[in-house]
């Protein structure tokens, strides 16, 4: 049986589930999830990440994880840990540009949360040489000092959908309409945690709820204020939901979510406010566009410097990759950096506060 009969059934026996428990199973079913049988990322895959576009940007994002390093003291030993590393590029870019900071690599001890056994190999492969440890979750991490970065990760994290009816909510459902997946809504409820949501919303606007994200955040934080470190949470999305940005890709396309559970990617637009919220007891960036806080860290000058050792189509792709990273037509905009640091001390480099 595969993943959308098993969910065809469990429905017709037990009723509607959430979308956010859809996009679990979808994600993260240990036999037939998305992310535990494939390798999703690049051109063979469903989508393409900022590290797989250009080595800039994870040399950048180093360089602002060092500096930051360096401002607090350069504390040993510490956490190096990323969540969701895909292919492991991420990393290895960040462990490339920070090899001459004197002592950064002796103190790192890099830590992975990976949920997809896949990706777990690639990761070993691309890291290959380095000591590697991986935790299950944010709350495994040890209690030491944490330099973390998350590039697409909370996107990817199951959402609630409540659709607005008067001062009530119905929340957004997968059921069955002639024995196939199909969206619906449950009856009209008050929902506590959505009350402030009144003030900006009508009847009929939907919005988005991420339940685990502040748990993880919550992890991130207390790890961050007690001991040092910065987290860099660079993801798309922006201060705050509304409407429905549940969206599904396979072979980079957008195709219907509840079309084929499991093959392909689901992800929803991130609400930094909920973040920003959660982000307690560290302080916390503003929230910056991605091509800003690139510029910033000299992503430009970095690029002539790269650009003069290529020419003909080598040349063109990479100028077409700092555009794709950095313009507001592209990623620039739509991507997001929030910055979690210790409250006594500065933002993490090309954030402010």
């Amino acid at each position: 049986m595969n993943l959308k009969d098993g969910l065809i059934a469990r429905i017709a026996t037990h009723g509607p589930i959430t979308v956010a428990d859809y996009m679990a199973e979808a994600l993260l079913h240990p036999v037939h999830g998305y992310y535990t049988t494939r390798d999703p990322l690049g051109a063979a895959g469903d989508f393409t990440t900022a590290p797989e576009i250009s080595q800039m940007f994870g040399e950048l994002v180093g360089l602002s994880l060092a500096q930051s390093w360096l401002d607090q003291g350069a504390p040993a030993p510490f956490t190096l840990a990323e969540l969701g590393p895909g292919r492991g590029t991420l990393m290895a870019d960040i462990l490339r540009a920070t090899a001459r900071v004197p002592g950064f690599h002796d103190a790192a001890q890099i830590t992975l949360i990976e949920a997809s056994p896949a990706l777990q190999d690639e990761q070993r492969g691309t890291l290959d040489g380095f000591d590697i440890t991986y935790v299950h979750a944010a709350d495994h991490l040890p209690d030491a000092p944490l330099w973390l970065v998350a590039n697409e990760f909370f996107d990817a994290l199951p959402v609630r959908q409540f659709q607005r009816d008067g001062t009530g909510w119905r929340e957004r459902c997968v059921g069955l309409s002639d024995n196939t997946l199909s969206f619906g809504l449950s009856p009209a409820a008050p929902q506590a945690m959505l009350e402030h949501r009144l003030e900006d919303t009508e009847d009929g606007q939907l919005v988005e709820i991420c339940p685990s994200a502040a748990p993880i955040l919550s992890a991130i934080s207390t790890r961050i204020e007690t001991h040092g470190g910065i987290a860099l949470i660079i993801d798309y999305g922006d201060w705050r939901s509304l409407g429905d940005t549940l969206q599904a890709l396979q072979d980079h396309n957008t195709v219907d979510p509840l079309a084929d559970p499991g093959q392909a990617d689901l992800t929803a637009h991130v609400d930094f406010e909920a973040l920003t919220q959660a982000a307690a007891p560290a302080a916390f960036s503003r929230i910056t566009p991605q091509g800003v806080f690139l510029e910033r860290l000299g992503i430009t000058a970095r690029a002539q410097a790269l650009a003069a050792k290529l020419d003909g189509s080598a040349l063109d792709a990479h100028i077409a990759a700092h555009r794709r990273l950095t313009h507001p037509d592209e990623m620039g905009n739509l991507f997001k950096v929030l910055g979690l640091f210790p409250t006594a001390a500065a933002p993490p480099p090309g954030l402010e506060r």
